[in-house]
C-alpha cells in the first residue's frame, strides 16, 4: 500500500482563498499540513502576498496555483499531475 501523501498549505487566518483550497484538500486522501504564515516570519515574509501556497512536504519549490474557482476533482487532477497518483 503507498504511503499518503502529505501536503502543506501556507495560509492566513481569514483568507476566504486558503479556506476554499483548504476544504477542497481536505476531501481528498491525502494528509494536509496547515501551516498559519502569521505566526512564523520566515513564512510570513516568503509568502504573505501569495497564500495561499501548496507546497509538497519536503519540497520548498509549491504547486502551481489554481483558480478558486476550481472544483475539487479539478484540484485532484492538478496534485496528481504535480506529485503522482494517490489512493481515493
Amino acid at each position: 500500500m503507498p504511503l499518503m501523501k502529505t501536503l502543506i498549505l501556507y495560509s492566513k487566518p481569514g483568507c476566504h482563498l486558503c479556506e476554499g483550497l483548504q476544504e477542497k484538500l481536505e476531501a481528498l486522501p491525502l494528509q494536509l499540513e496547515v501551516r498559519d504564515i502569521t505566526q512564523n516570519e520566515v513564512w510570513f515574509q516568503k509568502y504573505q502576498y501569495e497564500v495561499p501556497v501548496l507546497c509538497p512536504l519536503g519540497s520548498e519549490q509549491p504547486l502551481p496555483r489554481m483558480s478558486p474557482r476550481a472544483s475539487a476533482q479539478q484540484v485532484a487532477q492538478m496534485i496528481q499531475t504535480q506529485i503522482g497518483p494517490f489512493e481515493a
